[in-house]
């Protein structure tokens, strides 16, 4: 079941996916998955089995919605958990009023956006040492 994290507890979850995920896998400094923006963005959780499996956060930066932090632990990958937390993310956008949606994609994932619907608008660059692209998709 995807969610909007909005208890302490659930953001709690949706920071315990992202860890491991970004963390523990890919090597991220622990500072620069947990920043600032969390405080102001929304967060979005699926939850199986009462344990949380993916996560996400929404941010709103002027005229679209940045979609970012999209994770799915890997023994859940390939089920289609991220691109409902997509639809979620986009649906949560749409609903705010803004029409188009932006994100910065890990290179190894652009065709899984650009089969949601995403184009790439950007030349590779690293961020936090790994190889992205910028996307938008008009909602």
């Amino acid at each position: 079941m995807i969610k909007k994290a909005n208890s302490d507890q659930e953001i709690k979850q949706a920071f315990q996916v992202r860890t491991t995920v970004f963390v523990d896998e890919q090597h991220v400094p622990p500072e620069e998955e947990l920043d600032h923006f969390d405080k102001e963005a929304v967060h979005f959780i699926v939850i199986q089995n009462d344990s949380p499996i993916a996560a996400s956060r929404l941010r709103f930066a002027g005229d679209y919605g940045k979609l970012e932090r999209i994770c799915v632990l890997k023994e859940q990958r390939g089920k289609s958990y991220g691109a409902q937390l997509i639809q979620a993310m986009e649906t949560e956008t749409a609903k705010k009023g803004y029409r188009k949606a932006k994100l910065n994609a890990q290179t190894h994932a652009e065709n899984f956006y650009k089969r949601l619907g995403y184009e790439t608008v950007s030349g590779e660059f690293l961020d936090a040492g790994i190889p992205h692209v910028t996307m938008i998709k008009q909602l």
